[in-house]
């Protein structure tokens, strides 16, 4: 963020809602937009559901955003609308961005009480869309809110066709991130797990459950275990699927050459160490995992679903195979691995591409303009406007954990 950015965020006051607190995707993207206007002196909230695993708490600690958390015991609840408007009133929000159905439903109906500017993000898939009654409370949020904003051009057409509202009214930002940092000073991953020189590593970062398609990576392993002696599988993720995958690992008589990382804070240290970055994903928004593969100089193989076809240009920086096709993916992971040259070309590719479209940077630009758009189109009370006025000075607060029920 440039001065003078800092310096017109200086003293605002932000909320941000979310229904999930896990080192998913829009957790990550939330925590890392909140920090980045906390550290220009801006006031921060993030309001995250209790009974979580506290992962947005800990990744904040010690950036001054505080965190305050929520009980929502039942889908309709004109009890927790009120008590987000209060929290809104008793924090002087000015502003409040919301991600995903839940948070973008109440996040609205809570700013029109407490008279904030609100906004919100959708990431990933349809699954609003299965009810009716999703539908409308999720077209009556984009009514109550100054914008409306997916992460893929694929999401806003699915929206814009789903609510019943005009495709220009979607406004598409890409996620974005910043290059992992490597760290110094620890032993490698390939050294962690005990690989030479000579092995081959494949590496994918993700959540062990079924969407993320990593049964369909364990397939392809099998598939070119004969052909490549020394190729590992490594993924760096933790979820329900641990124990089949591993199953399914001996099963197939590829243990041995099959790692499960858990939960990494060393996602630069995790893509030093692979050969090859795969995503092989049943359905995905625009992944952070693969933009930072891509910033981190991987060559990259990726199941063509939602925004991937489209990050990796066309297959001009990467290689784009059906999704739930494990031969399609050995055979794409053969060519990288059989073809050193190729594979350096596409991970040079890759890295410009997301240099020049998929940065933290880029996506905090658009955020900040539609926040800049909300604040001047929203009416604020007087003791709204004072707090800017009076406020734009840094600031910093400790993080703090509230519980509120509904």
């Amino acid at each position: 963020m440039t001065p003078a950015q800092a310096a017109r965020w200086r003293g605002e006051r932000f909320a941000h809602l979310i229904e999930s607190d896990g080192p998913g995707g829009a957790e990550r993207m939330l925590a890392s937009v909140a920090a980045e206007l906390q550290s220009v002196g801006s006031h921060n909230i993030v309001i995250a559901p209790a009974g979580g695993e506290g992962w947005l708490a800990r990744e904040l600690s010690g950036t001054g955003v505080q965190v305050e958390l929520y009980h929502l015991e039942r889908p309709f609840s004109p009890a927790f609308a009120n008590w987000l408007a209060a929290v809104f009133r008793r924090h002087r929000i000015t502003l409040a961005h919301s991600h995903e159905f839940t948070m973008a439903v109440y996040g609205a109906w809570a700013a029109r009480r407490a008279r904030v500017a609100h906004l919100f993000t959708m990431h990933g898939s349809r699954y609003y869309a299965d009810r009716l009654q999703r539908r409308i409370a999720l077209r009556v949020a984009c009514l109550l809110s100054s914008s409306v904003v997916s992460v893929s051009r694929n999401l806003a057409r699915h929206l814009a066709h789903d609510l019943w509202i005009r495709p220009a009214g979607i406004v598409t930002i890409p996620n974005g991130v910043r290059p992992p940092a490597v760290g110094e000073g620890h032993a490698s991953l390939r050294d962690e797990l005990g690989l030479t020189s000579t092995d081959q590593l494949v590496v994918a970062v993700g959540n062990l459950y079924p969407v993320k398609g990593h049964r369909y990576l364990l397939d392809a392993l099998a598939q070119l275990a004969s052909h490549y002696p020394a190729l590992h599988v490594a993924i760096a993720g933790r979820g329900e699927l641990e124990e089949s995958l591993r199953a399914r690992a001996r099963d197939l008589r590829v243990s041995e050459r099959f790692h499960l990382l858990g939960l990494r804070s060393d996602i630069g240290k995790v893509l030093a160490g692979s050969d090859v970055f795969v995503l092989p994903s049943l359905s995905e928004g625009v992944p952070l995992a693969l933009l930072e593969a891509m910033l981190a100089g991987r060559p990259v193989v990726a199941t063509a679903v939602g925004e991937v076809p489209i990050v990796l240009d066309g297959g001009r920086a990467g290689i784009v195979v059906p999704p739930e096709d494990a031969t399609a993916l050995a055979n794409a992971l053969s060519t990288l691995l059989g073809n050193t040259a190729l594979a350096r070309r596409l991970a040079a590719a890759a890295q410009t591409r997301a240099t020049e479209r998929y940065t933290f940077d880029a996506m905090m630009e658009g955020y900040l303009a539609l926040y800049a758009q909300a604040l001047r189109n929203h009416p604020h009370d007087a003791w709204a406007e004072g707090v800017r006025d009076s406020e734009r000075q840094p600031f910093h607060r400790t993080g703090s954990q509230a519980n509120a029920r509904s």
